[in-house]
């Protein structure tokens, strides 16, 4: 779209939920629409606002805008970097795109593997953080940027931050007060994420943050032809079909359900390799895969999801170890103990060992983080990798952490912050966007937007994570009366997980047959024989089973199916250039 003047051009992808009130705002400046799309309100605001109109923006988007008159490209990405956005410059061309694989089309894109990346995966399961990717021709706007290009020739470029998270703001509120303005946030965020001129649903997992997307779905639209779309494992321990149909029914939904195999999943492979560009993180990923696609089959196109909630609510696991260190560096020992306590209890959570563990490394000064991985049989470079191939390739690997380098009191608000901005939720919004996408599907997001996310990080580390190891604790009070109190209570999380183990035990000759190819034993920077030997173990029960098994096996066939190369002369010059700069660090405790 252009303006009628002829200056700005825009080429966006996303949604701009709070369209109206600008609009609103820029006919009284004066502004003339032609439509009634959020792509001239965006095109309007930019030409009147230039990038200061950003941080003023609910939605998700990605857009690339062109100033004639200036000369000026500009690359934008949301503040959560919910829509994706990449780009290359190579040989004096510029070019970007919603996709890798669209790149990789150009003449002269180098296929070749990012060495940093790579140990990222393969080593910790790392993907789509900061602005590189696998593949080092390739980049991506970080989240929160935009990228200005000059058009002149000099090809001048500048990558700016528009949005920061800011952790250090403090409300005073009571935990009441808090839930209550917490409840209203949300509500809203519910109603600007429900307009919409096609039919609108949810994919429902069962769990805190599905069920209050729906419940408040209802709420806000009593007359709504609610449609949710749910995954249900076959394993009785990974299955959530009762609470699926309790929140289901409470909102008066049709609820659709769906299934999945792992020879479907074998199927599919080859098409869900494409669509995620990069290689993913687990079969759950086949699972969300299979959700979207059966809303298109139901004559859903836009869906709610609940990515975000986790990521900034202290959903995940080793959230726990996180805030008793915060409580042991504000002097309330006692109460870690007791967190400490609760949380061996709760169902599903680790052991009490295993939190002292991850709590402990958190503390442990960084020059002694290598003696006691050696002590407790933890290697930084593990066996299966070529540590040779990557220290010639600049990967300075060093066991300090994140938890040990941080010393703020409050030490969980920061592993929230890291958590949304550079670890898990990256991964996850790329996985969501891909798969919706692959069965166009417009997945929308409510849970973030930097107005509720802000002011959750602002409120006290107990009303996120509780002193008996009740995660959301804030967020079950604001959904009191609105989401059935049996899903509030619940301590247990699954979500969309699958029976991985179970999953690539029936795959067995596959998995051989991939950790064995040619491919694998071409690749320099891991070491095949010793996956196989480990692959081994795993499945006579020798060794514990975990992610590891997948990454092998979907980096092999991600290598092959892009064609990715390991040995390209600019890329070992851009390492070494980097080398003085770039530092690895480990972003898992000690317990890895």
């Amino acid at each position: 779209m252009t303006t009628a003047d002829g200056r700005f051009s825009i080429v966006f992808n996303g949604e701009i939920y709070n369209y109206l009130e600008l609009r609103a705002e820029l006919v009284k400046l004066g502004h003339q629409f032609q439509s009634q799309s959020d792509t001239e309100v965006l095109l309007h605001a930019f030409s009147e606002w230039g990038p200061a109109c950003l941080p003023r923006l609910v939605g998700m988007f990605a857009f690339a805008l062109l100033d004639l008159l200036e000369r000026r490209l500009f690359l934008v990405r949301d503040f959560f970097g919910i829509k994706p956005l990449y780009y290359t410059n190579r040989h004096g061309v510029f070019a970007f795109a919603s996709e890798i694989k669209a790149l990789l089309e150009l003449p002269g894109i180098q296929r070749t593997a990012n060495p940093h990346r790579v140990f990222d995966y393969l080593r910790w399961g790392r993907t789509d953080h900061g602005n590189e990717t696998l593949l080092s021709d390739i980049r991506q706007v970080p989240a929160a940027h935009f990228l200005e290009l000059s058009l002149d020739s000099s090809g001048e470029s500048r990558l700016q931050r528009f949005w920061r998270l800011d952790t250090s703001q403090r409300i005073t509120l009571s935990l009441k007060e808090a839930a209550a303005k917490l409840r209203d946030l949300f509500l809203e965020n519910i109603r600007l994420h429900l307009r919409s001129d096609v039919p609108v649903g949810a994919a429902l997992s069962g769990g805190i943050d599905s069920s209050a997307i729906v419940a408040a779905m209802r709420l806000v639209e009593p007359n709504l032809d609610l449609h949710t779309i749910s995954y249900i494992a076959d394993d009785p321990a990974l299955s959530e079909d009762c609470w699926v149909d309790l929140a289901g029914s409470k909102a008066r939904a049709i609820v659709h359900k769906v299934k999945a195999a792992p020879d479907e999943m074998m199927d599919d492979l080859d098409h869900l390799i494409a669509q995620q560009d990069e290689p993913f993180g687990g079969t759950s990923i086949y699972a969300q895969y299979r959700v979207f696609r059966q809303a298109r089959e139901s004559g859903i196109t836009v869906m709610l999801d609940g990515q975000g909630a986790d990521e900034m609510l202290a959903g995940y696991r080793p959230f726990l170890a996180s805030r008793m260190v915060s409580l042991v560096r504000q002097g309330q020992s006692s109460k870690a103990v007791r967190l400490l306590a609760n949380a061996g209890r709760l169902p599903g959570r680790r052991a009490t060992t295993q939190l002292l563990m991850e709590a402990a490394s958190h503390l442990i000064q960084p020059e002694w983080q290598s003696l006691a991985r050696r002590f407790l049989g933890k290697q930084i470079i593990a066996p299966w990798q070529n540590g040779n191939w990557f220290r010639n390739h600049g990967v300075l690997v060093e066991p300090s952490t994140f938890y040990s380098t941080s010393k703020k009191e409050e030490l969980l608000r920061e592993h929230l912050r890291q958590s949304l901005e550079e670890t898990s939720l990256p991964m996850l919004l790329r996985y969501e966007d891909r798969n919706s996408m692959a069965h166009s599907i417009e997945s929308r997001v409510p849970f973030l937007t930097p107005n509720i996310v802000s002011f959750v990080l602002s409120l006290p580390e107990e009303y996120l994570l509780a002193s008996d190891g009740t995660s959301k604790n804030v967020f079950r009070l604001a959904m009191r009366g609105i989401v059935p109190d049996a899903i509030l209570d619940r301590r247990d999380k699954i979500g969309f997980a699958t029976p991985e183990r179970h999953w690539l035990g029936v795959l067995r000759p596959w998995v051989e047959k991939t950790l064995i190819s040619e491919t694998a034993r071409q690749i320099p920077a891991i070491n095949a024989p010793a996956m196989m030997q480990d692959w081994k173990c795993v499945s006579e029960g020798k060794k514990a089973f975990d992610f590891r098994i997948w990454r092998w096996v979907n980096f092999i066939r991600w290598v092959e199916h892009n064609q990715v190369s390991f040995d390209d002369s600019s890329s070992l010059v851009l390492a070494s250039n980097q080398s003085a700069s770039v530092t690895f660090r480990s972003r898992l405790p000690l317990s890895a």
